[in-house]
């Protein structure tokens, strides 16, 4: 099979297109052939070695919409289903016996300690591929492309909002306005809440705008209003020390990112007093995966992506980093 194979040297990272072995179907797997995979910032993190690299000559990838060709019954074989970040777990940890599995001591990422879906094929836990609504599930191959991201950066950004313990109605401050957050704008809106962005890049703003936002402003603007909840999504902690200004009393900031760069100093009894919280997201789990999906089929989630080509995986990387693209990212083997 035709994969982009990741490899870190002393010159530098890179994404090389080679024909690989498929992989073979081993117990509690199946086999996906692949129909889309979205280009997630974790990818990225893992390519510039944010992430520290855990092996070389590996498949990037866990955004994926793939097709089920082996190790299911006949029934279900080509079905389709997707693959998102938290690829299994132990089942027996402390968290997860508390039903906290996205914290788990073992965990299996997709696309960083188990191959990913930069490929033709990929292989995965059979309980941890997650139905797909009807809805999404159209027998159109284009159509996988709009539904990749929603298995990480829609997953991931729904548990943001959660952590965040956002209830209907209440005001809600995204702070960036990349792929992640450009999909629960959606789910804020249909909860009846005010959503008030601020976000750098002329276009990013002009998109919430039209998604519905009640303010759009620049990352060096602060909302007019006291916000209930806020989440990051930019790597970086003087957006977290933004976001916190911009809280009520007893509000939450959520920090949607798995790399941060520092949180600077900041002034605990005028931003953090008052029992505000700053709480990280981590990981998501099966039940978040599996509401968001009902919650994105029910109301139509549908995004505006840019498709690459496998073998411009490199370029579907770099359209990530330098946001060229209106919308999320997705690889089409």
């Amino acid at each position: 099979m035709k994969a982009a194979i990741f490899n870190r040297t002393a010159t530098g990272p890179s994404l090389i297109i080679e024909d690989v072995p498929r992989p073979q179907l081993t117990p509690g797997h199946v086999i996906l052939r692949v129909l889309a995979c979205g280009v997630c910032r974790t990818d990225l993190h893992i390519f510039e070695g944010d992430l520290p690299p855990l092996r070389n000559d590996h498949i990037l990838g866990h955004q994926v919409v793939g097709e089920i060709v082996e190790g299911a019954p006949p029934e279900l074989l080509g079905t389709r289903v997707g693959v998102s970040w938290v690829g299994g777990t132990d089942g027996s940890c402390p968290f997860c016996k508390r039903g906290e599995e996205n914290l788990c001591d073992n965990i299996t990422f997709t696309g960083y300690t188990v191959n990913g879906g930069y490929a033709e094929y990929v292989s995965a836990r059979a309980d941890f591929v997650h139905p797909l609504p009807s809805i999404l599930d159209n027998a159109q191959v284009a159509d996988a492309a709009h539904v990749a991201p929603l298995l990480c950066a829609g997953m991931i950004g729904f548990r943001s909002l959660r952590v965040a313990g956002t209830q209907p109605g209440e005001r809600v401050g995204l702070f960036g306005f990349g792929a992640s957050a450009s999909l629960v704008i959606a789910v804020l809106r249909h909860w009846n809440c005010e959503v008030y962005v601020s976000t750098r890049g002329q276009s990013h703003r002009e998109q919430a705008a039209q998604m519905g936002a009640a303010w759009v402003g620049t990352e060096n603007d602060r909302p007019p209003v006291a916000l209930d909840r806020a989440v990051t999504f930019a790597p970086s902690g003087d957006v977290v020390v933004s976001a916190l200004a911009s809280l009520r009393k007893g509000g939450i900031v959520a920090i949607n990112a798995i790399h941060l760069d520092r949180i600077p100093q900041f002034d605990y009894d005028k931003l953090l007093w008052g029992e505000r919280q700053i709480r990280s997201v981590a990981n998501m789990t099966r039940a978040d995966a599996r509401d968001f999906l009902a919650i994105a089929a029910e109301i139509g989630i549908r995004p505006r992506v840019r498709t690459f080509p496998l073998d411009r995986a490199a370029d579907a990387l770099q359209a990530v980093k330098h946001e060229t693209a209106e919308g999320p990212v997705v690889i089409l083997p």
